[in-house]
């Protein structure tokens, strides 16, 4: 009977590893906030089409006579230059920063967690090189460099006018720009969590049965690295909507008329002395947002601390 009892126990510890993570990541009162007030940001940037019909108006409809409009039932936040809803274009351009940020995002976890299982698991001459390439990104100024990339002229190396001009390849360019030089920090850590892990008995053990390297990767050395990819993932998205933000404030990032809460600073910065909030609501989304994930990546990368872990498992 003891036996089954303390078999028992250590099954519930094994099932209850997530779920005490979760309960760490709750504690956590700032993360928690943080977590629930981008998921408010999320929800509402994707109803923003049904909020848009169910409120009457247009984000994208010119209305010169009702221009720089303050805040009353029909704006909430006003109208801008051109007489558009503010607060319509506010969750149109939140779904488009936060669309670029977690695309992004995903994009350079997914490509920096190949380079560094690859670099950790197979070492030698293939995780030198990696790495070189690596600290070669790493070591590149990265605005200068988003800059010279997002002025590239795509007509002149072979894309279609029609598709270069349109605003559409504005938002896929920026994804695939940052992408490029973002996906370093994701790398190092899943390389050095792979380090550690492809040295561990049950590794060795699935080497020994004849398992192939591919199959260990996915089932043993993935599995494993989900903490630090996960907490790294998180962080980056704050960065890539702040450099969406000042990409498209320069005006090679997202372009009109498709809103971005960076492009609307930019249309913004005229009037910034006869209507200062026009530049204030696109700024405080993106500083919410941009804090928000940040916190929430701290709480996370605390949920999944392994010290912690084991102390409140005792």
């Amino acid at each position: 009977m003891e036996d089954t009892g303390h078999n028992s126990r250590t099954k519930f510890k094994k099932v209850s590893l997530w779920q005490l993570t979760w309960h760490r990541f709750c504690t956590n009162r700032i993360a928690l906030l943080s977590g629930i007030i981008l998921l408010i940001f999320i929800v509402m940037a994707i109803a923003a089409p049904a909020l848009e019909y169910l409120s009457g108006q247009n984000s994208s409809s010119v209305n010169l006579l009702d221009r720089l409009a303050s805040p009353s039932t029909t704006h909430i936040l006003g109208t801008d230059e051109l007489g558009r809803d503010v607060f319509l274009r506010i969750l149109h351009g939140g779904r488009i920063s936060l669309f670029v940020g977690l695309l992004t995002a995903l994009l350079t976890a997914i490509f920096g967690t190949l380079i560094g299982i690859s670099a950790g698991y197979y070492g030698g001459w293939l995780d030198a090189m990696l790495m070189r390439i690596t600290d070669s990104v790493i070591s590149l100024p990265l605005l200068p460099l988003l800059i010279v990339l997002a002025a590239i002229d795509l007509e002149k190396v072979g894309l279609n006018p029609a598709i270069a001009n349109s605003p559409e390849i504005s938002l896929y360019r920026i994804v695939l720009i940052i992408s490029l030089v973002g996906w370093t920090t994701v790398a190092r850590l899943v390389r050095g969590a792979t380090l550690s892990i492809r040295e561990r008995d049950y590794v060795l053990a699935s080497l020994s049965y004849g398992a192939s390297h591919t199959w260990i990767m996915i089932r043993h050395i993935l599995p494993n690295t989900i903490s630090p990819i996960l907490v790294a993932t998180t962080l980056s998205v704050g960065n890539i909507i702040l450099l969406e933000s000042v990409l498209s404030f320069l005006g090679l990032g997202i372009q009109p008329p498709i809103p971005s809460w960076g492009n609307m600073l930019t249309n913004a910065q005229e009037l910034i002395y006869e209507s200062p909030m026009l530049a204030v609501w696109p700024g405080l989304a993106i500083f919410a947002t941009v804090i928000a994930f940040n916190f929430l990546g701290d709480g996370i990368q605390d949920a999944f601390d392994p010290k912690v872990l084991s102390q409140q498992e005792k």
